[in-house]
C-alpha cells in the first residue's frame, strides 16, 4: 500500500478575470490530489489526514472513495474546511490565497499505528508549514523512515503560508535524512536556495526536479538523466505536479523499487521509463481544467474519458 498524508482542501477558481467573477470550487490540496491520482491510475492508496465533517468536507470524503482511496485512516472534525482562492495565470499557472484560521486539516494528530501493509507514504505541500499539524506530519515521516519505509517529500512551497523562511528552510533540510525520493519543482528549488547535488548528499536516494515546458530530470548516485516534457495545449497547471508524484510511485512501484535502499538499482534507462510515464501523466492533466489526474486506462491507450468539473457539494 502506498499513503499519502497531508491537507484536503478546497480550491476556488474564478471562472474569468475580474476580482468579482464568480468562483466555481473544487475539491483539491496538494496531498489530496496525489492520493486520488494514484487510485485512478490503479494504486489503491490511502490517505492520512483530518478532514471537515463540513458539507465541503463530506465532497472531499466521496472523492477520496469515488477515486478508490483508502479513507480509514482519515480523522474527522467539525472545523471548517480549508479554502484556497486560485488565480489562473495567461500560461495556465495557477496561483493561491490561503483561508486556513481554524480548519480542520491543520489539527491533525500523528496516528498511534501507520495503516498495515504500508510500503510507502508520500508528503508535502500546506501540511507541512501550517502548525500544529506540521509536528504531527513530521512525526509520521520519521516514523516511517525508522521502520525503513520508502518515503517521498514534495515540498510544494506556498509563500504565503510560511512566515519564517529561514526557519522553513532549515527544517527541510532535517527532512532529508528521513526521504528516500525528494521531488521539487524548478521554481521550489530556487526558493529552497540549494543544489540537488546538496539535498542527495544530505539524505535521499534520488532528487527529482520538474521543470515545466522544460521536461523532468532525475539525480541519483548513479549519475543525472532527463525527458522531455509531452507538447500539450495546456488549459491549467492545476494538479500537474501532484499527479507526478502520483505517477512516480506508481511506475516505481511497477518497477519493483518501491524500498530503501533501491533506488540505486535503477539506472538511466529504467529512469527515463519512470519520468517518462510521470511526463505523459502531467501532459493529460494540464490538457483540462482543475486537477484531474489520468486514469490507467487513459495512459494504457490514450483514450480520454468525458470529465465534468469537480464538485464540492455536498455528497
Amino acid at each position: 500500500m502506498i499513503a499519502v498524508a497531508g491537507e484536503a482542501l478546497i480550491d476556488l477558481v474564478p471562472g474569468e478575470p475580474g476580482a468579482l467573477s464568480a468562483l466555481t470550487p473544487s475539491r483539491g490540496g496538494g496531498p489530496y490530489n496525489t492520493a486520488v491520482a494514484l487510485g485512478r491510475l490503479g494504486a489503491a492508496p490511502a490517505f492520512l489526514s483530518r478532514i471537515s465533517t463540513d458539507a465541503f468536507g463530506q465532497s472531499l470524503m466521496a472523492g477520496l472513495r469515488e477515486a478508490g482511496v483508502d479513507v480509514s485512516p482519515v480523522q474527522r472534525g467539525p472545523e471548517p474546511t480549508t479554502l484556497a482562492l486560485a488565480s489562473v495565470g495567461e500560461e495556465g499557472s495557477a496561483r493561491y490565497t490561503f483561508y486556513v484560521e481554524g480548519t480542520a486539516d491543520r489539527l491533525f494528530r500523528c496516528p498511534e499505528r501507520l495503516p498495515e501493509g504500508l510500503r510507502a507514504l508520500c508528503f508535502g505541500t500546506c501540511s507541512l508549514a501550517l502548525e500544529p499539524g506540521a509536528s504531527a506530519y513530521e512525526q509520521v515521516l520519521r516514523r516511517a523512515s525508522a521502520r525503513g519505509l520508502f518515503t517521498m517529500l514534495d515540498p510544494n512551497i506556498r509563500q504565503g503560508l510560511i512566515p519564517d523562511p529561514g526557519a522553513y528552510r532549515a527544517r527541510f533540510r532535517s527532512w532529508l535524512a528521513d526521504t528516500t525520493l525528494l521531488k521539487l519543482s524548478e521554481e521550489d528549488a530556487e526558493w529552497l536556495g540549494g543544489t540537488p547535488e546538496e539535498w542527495l548528499a544530505a539524505g535521499p536516494e534520488a532528487v527529482v526536479v520538474t521543470r515545466g515546458a522544460g521536461g523532468l530530470d532525475v539525480l541519483g548516485r548513479w549519475g543525472r538523466c532527463e525527458v522531455p516534457a509531452v507538447p500539450v495545449r495546456v488549459v491549467d497547471t492545476i494538479g500537474a505536479g501532484d499527479t507526478v508524484n502520483a505517477a512516480l510511485l506508481h511506475r516505481l512501484s511497477a518497477q519493483g523499487v518501491l524500498a530503501p535502499g533501491s533506488l540505486g538499482e535503477l539506472g538511466a534507462e529504467r529512469w527515463r521509463d519512470v519520468l517518462g510515464y510521470a511526463a505523459r501523466a502531467a501532459a493529460l492533466t494540464c490538457s483540462r481544467a482543475g486537477a484531474q489526474p489520468p486514469t490507467a486506462r487513459e495512459m494504457e491507450t490514450g483514450e480520454e474519458p468525458e470529465y465534468g468539473p469537480s464538485p464540492a457539494g455536498p455528497a
